[in-house]
């Protein structure tokens, strides 16, 4: 639920998104004759205005939450409400954007995006989506057309890269036809001579209940997805600490993600991981597995382009060739955003389990979720130093990311060197705030005396940044375009001005 929506006809206003959706309770209480859309929201408009026309009652329209109703989903804050039950149809039928935005897109350094599939094919905790478990994917057929008027759109603009983004949470998706459906979506898009980036899950990469046949299969698909155009892919690793992704109900475990980015590393496919590493239910010992496998050296390997894919599948699972095939990178350099804290998001099961452990507090309904405090308080003022940290480099950082999107060549390898000197930064964070947290006991009081130990050592860490950002930040803008330059360098000057540690966000994440 992507989208946003607000109609307002003579006697009702909808609105859709996945904020509004987990916010439903609440805003059916301010706004008693609002209609919430729950669901992607095509079906939801269409059963609207068929309604609106007298065609379908209320109660008949596909996705729909509504003060009145018998029972709620899971979204739904508040008390009982029902959703109307969605009618048959293809989830996938009409997911491709309009292209009225696409020039303004361009004119304001953004980039193109679709969508192909809806859903995902697991139930991880911490996520209230109502898709979960719920995967559909649209027939390939139906994007040569669109591919052709986009193509026709970045003519108009032909210093902006030409690649897209396919926003699915799953791109791969299951079944028997999905290897065949996702290589003829790359070959549809690069043969429209775009190059384009997704998301999908680890167990497209590394299942340990499949055979060897499956992960030389599997090898052989990323490498062809690799030559039709694939840029870089998104995989949620979470966690490499078998106790947290138990707990975020993965379904992977460390040993699997492992041997996935080995083997995409071996295949030399362009990646992004991203890390939960803070999370209110976790223990010091997880935390400091979360630091050990963050910095582990043996993970990111060489790429082997010419390589069988079935000595790929073996090679990874052999510590004495992995040990000899080690790009020397610790996996920090590959996570997209460092220091990151779990938020208890409302109608995420990961959730109700802190709720059940006393930890939950106020329901924060502009962020869509609940505050939640620590179950290990010093793990909590930690995390609420990182999610400081964090705050404090975003619009460098973010800067940086967005930079990254719209290169190409080396001007993008730049730009993304310059965000590893802040994945260092962040580990070396990590590390500083755990030797800080053993100098006190869980059951001593102590969080104003942390609390400034941490401050003193981020302190230190910025002023080292500060050294070495400088440089960097000087040798990207020589490869930058004038626009793109000053851009970066005026948020660098911005970056290097702050003096103070505050949140983004008034409320505090961390509920700390």
């Amino acid at each position: 639920m992507g989208r946003s929506a607000l109609c307002r006809p003579r006697r009702w206003s909808w609105v859709g998104g996945s904020l509004t959706a987990r916010n439903e309770g609440l805003l059916l209480e301010r706004y008693p004759d609002l209609l919430v859309a729950r669901g992607s929201g095509e079906a939801t408009a269409e059963g609207l205005l068929a309604h609106w026309h007298g065609d379908l009652d209320r109660s008949e329209v596909p996705g729909l939450g509504f003060n009145g109703a018998a029972r709620g989903g899971a979204l739904a804050i508040g008390r009982p409400r029902r959703t109307a039950k969605p009618v048959a149809r293809e989830t996938a039928d009409d997911i491709l954007p309009e292209l009225d935005l696409l020039p303004a897109t361009f004119e304001h350094h953004g980039v193109a995006q679709l969508e192909t599939s809806r859903g995902c094919t697991n139930f991880c905790s911490f996520c209230p989506r109502g898709h979960k478990g719920s995967w559909a994917g649209a027939a390939p057929q139906k994007l040569p057309w669109m591919l052709e008027q986009m193509r026709a759109v970045f003519d108009r603009y032909p210093d902006v890269s030409r690649t897209l983004y396919l926003v699915d949470e799953e791109i791969i998706g299951r079944g028997d036809g999905a290897v065949e459906r996702v290589l003829e979506l790359a070959r549809l898009v690069h043969g429209a001579g775009f190059r384009w980036e997704s998301s999908c899950r680890v167990d497209q990469v590394a299942d340990l209940g499949r055979d060897e046949d499956w992960h030389v299969e599997r090898a052989q698909m990323w490498r062809t997805l690799l030559a039709r155009g694939l840029r870089r892919m998104l995989f949620g690793v979470e966690s490499g600490v078998d106790s947290v992704l138990d707990r975020f109900n993965k379904e992977t475990s460390g040993e699997q993600n492992a041997l996935a980015i080995r083997t995409l590393s071996v295949l030399g496919i362009p990646t992004r991981y991203t890390y939960i590493t803070f999370d209110p239910l976790m223990s010091l010992a997880e935390l400091k597995a979360t630091y050990a496998f963050q910095g582990r050296t043996d993970l990111l390997l060489r790429p082997q382009p010419g390589l069988p894919a079935v000595e790929v599948v073996r090679g990874v699972r052999d510590a004495a060739w992995v040990a000899e095939h080690a790009a020397g990178r610790p996996l920090h350099t590959g996570i997209s955003y460092m220091l990151v804290s779990m938020e208890c998001l409302v109608g995420a099961a990961y959730t109700r389990t802190a709720e059940r452990a006393g930890l939950t507090g106020e329901v924060e309904p502009l962020m869509g979720r609940v505050a939640c405090r620590y179950a290990d308080w010093r793990i909590g003022v930690a995390s609420s130093w990182a999610q400081r940290w964090i705050d404090r480099h975003f619009a460098l950082d973010y800067t940086l990311k967005s930079l990254e999107k719209v290169l190409d060549g080396a001007p993008r390898h730049a730009v993304r060197q310059a965000r590893v000197v802040l994945k260092d930064a962040a580990y070396a964070v990590l590390g500083d705030m755990i030797a800080a947290i053993e100098g006190f006991a869980p059951g001593r009081p102590g969080a104003g005396e942390l609390s400034s130990r941490i401050q003193t050592a981020l302190e230190a860490r910025v002023e080292v940044l500060r050294g070495q950002m400088a440089p960097v930040v000087d040798r990207v803008g020589r490869q930058l375009r004038g626009d793109q330059a000053v851009m970066l360098r005026r948020e660098h000057q911005r970056w290097e001005l702050a003096a103070t540690w505050y949140l983004i966000n008034a409320a505090d994440p961390c509920g700390t």
